[in-house]
């Protein structure tokens, strides 16, 4: 099998929610990104630093549908903020804004804060601490083979939760 053409990051994410007026305000009031492009289904908002896109679309709901973390499909939305003290920024923030969320928590690699949008989809704030901040910066400056990124990551958690698998061909 032939290598595969990178793939640089996530250019966007879409959200189904319930109600475009009440998805707006959590993430344009709450969050602080910007409606951008407003369409039949939905709009496109972006934060104002840092390229983040996100969609909001409706479409006809389903009675009773709500989004649960259980049920195949998005599990969470997760941020990458750059240190423990912006992260106690957001947690401000949610408290200001009357957001429910959990405390910030040491996660081992990093710091995070969890909270759910108006239609319940879960959302984690995330900073990563040393020494995988380090082996972050590393994997993003070049190309690493499966078993480098294997060994990094045996080296920050353990070998025995390392995934094993053959290299590709």
């Amino acid at each position: 099998m032939s290598t595969a053409p990178e793939v640089r990051g996530v250019d966007h994410v879409s959200l189904t929610v319930t109600d475009l007026s009440r998805s707006e305000a959590f993430w344009c009031g709450v969050v602080g990104l910007v409606v951008v492009l407003e369409h039949e289904q939905g709009l496109v908002c972006m934060a104002r630093r840092g390229g983040l896109t996100l969609g909001l679309v409706r479409h006809e709901p389903r009675p009773g549908d709500r989004f649960s973390h259980l049920r195949p499909g998005l599990d969470h939305l997760g941020f990458t903020v750059r240190d423990v003290t912006e992260l106690r920024a957001w947690e401000a923030r949610l408290v200001a804004c009357g957001v429910p969320h959990t405390p910030v928590t040491d996660g081992g690699l990093g710091y995070h804060l969890n909270a759910r949008d108006p239609d319940d989809i879960a959302l984690e704030w995330y900073s990563a601490k040393e020494p995988y901040t380090t082996a972050l910066a590393d994997l993003r400056r070049r190309e690493h083979s499966d078993s480098e990124i294997r060994s990094r990551a045996a080296g920050l958690v353990g070998a025995e939760l390392v995934a094993r698998r053959p290299e590709p061909v």
